[in-house]
């Protein structure tokens, strides 16, 4: 029995598809199936019952997956102090992220991430937010990028930004004409919100309460590119993240316009499990992450 075989099964069940543990793992899905197989030899026991699309496991194949998910965490843990004492930027970075964040932001942060750290590896994947939560309590990833980020018992934050949150409307709406407005402008309009359970929601919901106004809420998605859709064609005004709507402000269907007196800014930031060990791999990636957000923020001021 090896650490991969362990780090395969797991990921399999994580992912409840072997093809998606074989591909995060970089072998064949007949590798990934295998390792299952060889796991199951070894306990004389099915872990996993193929049987139910999609698989779920066994009682034995629950208690082998809880207590090798403990293993690979220690086993990461040493292999992380061990580089830590080299100081070696080198093995895999676990990063869940939610959606908003962008593709081009991270796509961005990887590739110059990998290009000054060649021997280093991130695996990426989106969620919703409680998602990522979730996950990084955990142990199935290293690092968690979240807006609103929330410190606990359990969990660290480390900040990266703060993105002012601008009015969106389509380009011919009475507001597009100016660059910056008060919130009272918005009073009473139709608006297309996010899902009233998401925090970013909560936030926006307070900043007007706390200012005595209301808004007409015609529709509620639960992400940033359905909501878009929704102002382009229209429907309602919305609040957004200024980062989340720069490719239609180049391309010119949508405005954008300030919020001032006061702003309104969304907090993005990294939360990590309380205690956990730190590899000199994933604080790099957690630097190079500020480093690019603030070059990229320079850049954007200066286009704009």
């Amino acid at each position: 029995m090896n650490i991969e075989t362990l780090r395969v099964f797991c990921d399999v069940v994580q992912h409840q598809s072997f093809s998606h543990g074989a591909k995060v793992n970089e072998v064949s899905q007949s590798a990934a199936t295998q390792s299952v197989h060889r796991l199951e030899r070894h306990f004389g026991v099915q872990l996993v019952d193929r049987t139910k699309r999609p698989f779920v496991l066994t009682p034995e194949g629950q208690a082998t997956y809880e207590g090798f998910r403990e293993v690979l965490e220690l086993y990461d843990s040493v292999e992380a102090h061990v580089r830590s004492l080299r100081m070696e930027i080198s093995g895999l970075v676990r990063v869940a992220a939610i959606y908003s964040v962008g593709l081009h932001d991270m796509s961005r942060c990887m590739q110059d991430f990998m290009r000054r750290f060649p021997k280093a590896k991130v695996r990426l994947e989106y969620l919703r937010p409680n998602k990522v939560y979730d996950a990084v309590l955990k142990g199935e990833v290293d690092l968690g990028i979240v807006s609103y980020p929330t410190p606990s018992p359990e969990l660290s934050v480390i900040p990266v930004r703060l993105e002012p949150m601008v009015v969106v409307c389509p380009p011919d709406h009475p507001l597009a004409a100016r660059k910056s407005i008060t919130a009272e402008h918005i009073h009473e309009l139709d608006f297309v919100a996010f899902d009233r359970d998401l925090i970013i929601r909560k936030e926006i919901d307070r900043y007007l309460r706390q200012r005595s106004l209301s808004i007409h809420v015609v529709m509620e998605f639960d992400n940033i590119e359905t909501i878009k859709q929704a102002v382009q064609i229209g429907a309602g005004i919305s609040i957004l993240p200024e980062p989340t709507v720069r490719d239609e402000l180049r391309s010119k269907t949508l405005a954008a316009i300030r919020l001032v007196s006061p702003e309104l800014l969304r907090p993005i930031g990294v939360i990590h499990r309380q205690r956990k060990v730190f590899s000199p791999t994933a604080a790099k990636f957690v630097e190079r992450l500020q480093k690019v957000q603030s070059s990229a923020e320079g850049e954007e001021a200066a286009y704009a």
